[in-house]
């Protein structure tokens, strides 16, 4: 997959780049998990669960699910009552845009599909309104990945 640009002000903001997964991951503190269900054997609960055990606050966003993982889960974006971060999608590529133009909506300030979850009209959709995006890549992996270049560099 091909790495996307875009200018926003005078600022180039990429699809991938590993310096907005590191903004993703270290500002955006409250995420939605647009997908997530309560089978913990989906890959989106596995990710989840990690990311509520690093302190991350998931809310999960699932018409089919009351509550996972100890969260109230709410059918879409626009019913969460909270101020949402980031916006994790674990759906499949044609649902993916009404899922950002309602990260648009709240005020999310980042996108992050999930691996095997790509939509370039949704990630330009998004990087035009001046989010941060990341697409095709797994949030847990990248944590993971960090953590563990943290660690190398501090030893």
């Amino acid at each position: 997959m091909r790495e996307s640009d875009h200018r926003c002000g005078s600022e180039e903001m990429k699809i991938n780049d590993p310096e907005t997964i590191k903004r993703v991951l270290k500002e955006c503190s409250t995420i939605a998990v647009v997908g997530l269900s309560s089978k913990p054997n989906r890959p989106s609960y596995g990710v989840s669960q990690y990311l509520q055990s690093v302190g991350y606050r998931i809310i999960p966003v699932n018409p089919n699910e009351v509550e996972v993982l100890g969260e109230k889960a709410y059918p879409d974006l626009l019913s969460i009552p909270v101020k949402v971060d980031a916006v994790d999608i674990f759906r499949r590529p044609e649902h993916v845009l009404p899922i950002v133009e309602q990260a648009i909506e709240v005020g999310a300030r980042a996108i992050w599909m999930q691996e095997g979850v790509v939509n370039e009209e949704a990630a330009r959709r998004a990087l035009d309104a001046g989010l941060l995006v990341v697409m095709n890549r797994c949030m847990l992996k990248e944590h993971l990945r960090l953590r563990l270049e943290k660690a190398a560099n501090a030893g």
